[in-house]
């Protein structure tokens, strides 16, 4: 009896201004494929394949470099930057494979764990996760936000993964069903548990940068958050319901002290309460309101026009195919 043909493997790695980190993760990544493929684990045209998001420093030409030294290493080049999400989703999309991980280009997320998660998918698993072990080495700041955040997803998605990010690796079934996801506003660590394909779960001790600059300060970190919440949750229409509720008992609250300093007291300024309390109070909840009920309202806008979520400017590799391909 045969022995069946090892998997073919694709690992993606989206890439934003990554040139300082870019020749150290492509060297540790060179070194673990080889590795596999020695083992059997993997097949000889197993890949690596670098998304390059519209950066403007060298990395595409780091990318280039890299593609013509080695068989193994491929390339695509989005006509401008989409965004870490978009960027992820083109190479997953884009990428051929038996299996396709996915991971960051700045490698705090642990490759060792690939041999486990490859277990997991000969297993049987479509769906494998990477999940930190813990965040001690988090900011209290983050941590706390962090816990924040993954309380108010789970209680929308119950099936969220917690301290999950975008290292996973993903069945050619997995991928298929992610291509039916038509939304354009992209949170792929809430859509992926969606599939509901069979999973598992590696965990890993998740390291710091050694190099560049992070892509994701806290503005950007919030900014995501609130995609991520947004995207999957009605929480925020619905809390502008308590805030409304919880603000008229304020101002009852407000208008009683407001009537006891009137007539028990000689401290009462004439018309201040009845002027100014209601003036703030009301203006601010307004604003507070216009500003959730837009943004969902700038999420639908974007969804009916439905433009392409990223443009393929180049391609090298064996993904030449792709080239000029939109989605």
């Amino acid at each position: 009896m045969e022995e069946p043909e090892p998997m073919e493997l694709s690992i993606v790695v989206p890439c934003y201004n990554e040139e300082d980190v870019l020749p150290s993760t492509a060297s540790q990544l060179e070194g673990l494929l080889e590795s596999l493929v020695s083992s059997g684990e993997v097949s000889p045209t197993s890949r690596v394949v670098y998304v390059d998001d519209g950066s403007s420093d060298s990395t595409w030409g780091l990318i280039e470099n890299l593609a013509e030294e080695k068989d193994h290493v491929a390339g695509l080049k989005l006509s401008r930057n989409r965004g870490h999400q978009n960027a992820l989703l083109a190479g997953l999309l884009t990428t051929p494979g038996d299996a396709v991980i996915s991971l960051d280009a700045d490698l705090q997320d642990d490759i060792t764990v690939i041999p486990a998660m490859l277990e997991h998918f000969q297993a049987g698993n479509e769906v494998v996760y990477g999940v930190r072990s813990s965040r001690d080495k988090d900011s209290w700041f983050k941590r706390t936000t962090a816990r924040l955040f993954y309380s108010v997803m789970r209680r929308t998605s119950p099936d969220m993964i917690v301290d999950h990010a975008d290292f996973r690796l993903l069945s050619r079934r997995a991928i298929e069903e992610l291509r039916r996801f038509g939304e354009v506003n992209l949170y792929l660590r809430g859509m992926v548990p969606l599939i509901g394909l069979p999973s598992e779960v590696v965990t890993y001790e998740r390291q710091k940068r050694s190099a560049g600059k992070t892509k994701f300060p806290l503005r950007k970190m919030l900014a995501f958050a609130f995609d991520g919440i947004s995207s999957f949750s009605a929480i925020p229409l619905r809390a502008i319901t308590v805030i409304g509720f919880l603000t008229f008992l304020g101002c009852v609250a407000i208008a009683l002290w407001a009537l006891f300093i009137r007539f028990f007291t000689d401290r009462a300024i004439p018309g201040w309460a009845s002027t100014v309390l209601p003036i703030y109070t009301f203006g601010a909840i307004q604003i507070l309101c216009l500003g959730v009920v837009g943004e969902y309202m700038a999420k639908i806008y974007q969804e009916v026009k439905a433009r392409p979520r990223f443009t393929i400017e180049k391609a090298i590799g064996d993904l030449e195919s792709a080239d000029d391909s939109s989605r």
